[in-house]
């Protein structure tokens, strides 16, 4: 642990990874050429190659679905184009098992106001139901009530998953009876598993002035974890609180007060982090949380590569090139690169989902009518749909094209099953589940 905490002082790319929601942090393309170390040479600051925009949208998915299941029956409406660039999570789309799922979204509803009218504002009702496939016959449904607009469930490997509202993380199941799992001192801004499940990276929001309360998970003011120090900004300017802990005792194994919300990468070894070279070369480092780090290798990129896990053993690091484009490159925690992005489109706002066993991966990315940029803003008129691709991890190949409707700009409408074996899209008014042949084992 002492050696992660040492590790950890030094500018990471966990520190720097907020951006990954803005619309400039997309993934794309890859070049052919490769470096010594296995990994792909950028081209030259000079170069002149112009990136083509994911204008169109394919007409038809690359293949039928195998059956679809209405979404109107269930209550579901499309939200108004007002809630475009909001990113607002309106729903959620996951699989149970693999003949299971769970479909949550927000329905409107009146609610009572009271004195809290500012508190009220925030308040939205979510209807939740679990559908048998392939008929779509609702086995439980369900009614909450939640704060914020952010994301709000996170499915596990058991058929169970993860419900946040505020400063408290429930756990439900197939039943969709909710139980208290954890509390924290502030409202949580971000919350992530590692693949195997094991650990909780969170961000709240706690300033100096807020008291823990008995129950809650321990705060820097009270916890016995090493806490990673920044002298440079005082505490009263650090009110996010990042936390490591392990997700069923709640055990909290690192404390931190940063200015704004990080994400951490990591599986249940250590974490990652990249550190700047000469040039735009960076270098990937794993760093075992008992002690020791090894070098995965190194990329070439004109932004900080962003990192995250597809799952226990394998790396997706999101890299830029100097004239625009953006490429994700996959490796495993050996440090053999095992494929990288050939599609030349800049993806804007990309999003990324995986199959719970990390043998596959999709992207969502929004088809717009021109670069997006400080002078060129989105405007909803601007945007014409979102794309859905699926790839293998093992080989970066494209198993499934197709479209989402409505446009869902935080996500939640693309779901893999547990084998990686069908996904769920919601497109044309339906739930639409496609099955694909297995996935190649990863290397």
């Amino acid at each position: 642990m002492k050696k992660w905490i040492a590790q950890a002082r030094r500018k990471s790319c966990a520190e720097l990874w907020i951006a990954v929601a803005a619309a400039t942090l997309c993934c794309a393309p890859a070049w052919q050429a490769q470096s010594q170390e296995g990994f792909p040479q950028e081209h030259s600051r000079h170069s002149k190659q112009v990136r083509a925009l994911p204008q169109r949208l394919p007409p038809k998915p690359s293949q039928p679905a195998a059956f679809s299941i209405p979404v109107t029956p269930l209550g579901f409406t499309a939200p108004g184009a007002i809630y475009l660039g909001q990113r607002n999570s309106l729903a959620s789309l996951d699989f149970l098992d693999e003949n299971r799922l769970l479909f949550t979204f927000r329905v409107p509803g009146l609610l009572h106001r009271g004195a809290e009218s500012a508190e009220q504002d925030e308040l939205r009702q979510i209807r939740a139901v679990v559908l048998a496939l392939p008929a779509g016959i609702i086995q439980s449904e369900a009614l909450w009530t939640l704060h914020d607009r952010t994301r709000y469930l996170w499915m596990l490997r058991d058929g169970h998953f993860l419900l946040r509202d505020r400063e408290i993380i429930q756990q439900g199941d197939a039943t969709l009876e909710l139980k208290p799992l954890l509390r924290f001192p502030g409202p949580l801004t971000w919350m992530e598993l590692d693949p195997s499940q094991q650990f909780l990276v969170t961000d709240s929001h706690e300033p100096a002035t807020v008291e823990a309360k008995p129950g809650d998970v321990p705060s820097p003011e009270t916890a016995s974890a090493e806490m990673i120090e920044n002298a440079q900004t005082s505490d009263r300017q650090k009110e996010i609180v990042v936390r490591i802990l392990r997700r069923e005792s709640g055990q909290v194994m690192l404390l931190s007060r940063t200015r704004t919300s990080v994400h951490v990468p990591i599986n249940s070894d250590g974490y990652l982090e990249c550190l700047r070279g000469e040039g735009i070369q960076w270098t990937l480092t794993l760093n075992d949380f008992t002690g020791g780090s090894r070098v995965l290798g190194r990329v070439d990129s004109a932004c900080m590569p962003t990192l995250g896990f597809v799952s226990q053993k394998e790396v997706l690091a999101t890299t830029c090139d100097p004239s625009g484009g953006r490429r994700m490159v996959a490796m495993n925690v050996e440090g053999h690169r095992l494929w990288q992005d050939a599609n030349a489109s800049v993806p804007i706002w990309p999003l990324l989902v995986r199959s719970p066993d990390g043998s596959r991966l999709a992207r969502e990315s929004l088809a717009v009518t021109h670069p997006v940029s400080a002078s060129a803003p989105l405007d909803s008129d601007d945007i014409k749909g979102q794309l859905v691709e699926v790839f293998d991890a093992a080989t970066g190949q494209v198993a499934l094209t197709a479209t989402a409707s409505p446009v869902l700009d935080a996500g939640g409408n693309v779901a893999i099953s547990p084998s990686g074996r069908r996904v769920a899209v919601i497109s044309d008014g339906a739930i639409q589940v496609f099955e694909l042949p297995a996935p190649p084992p990863v290397p």
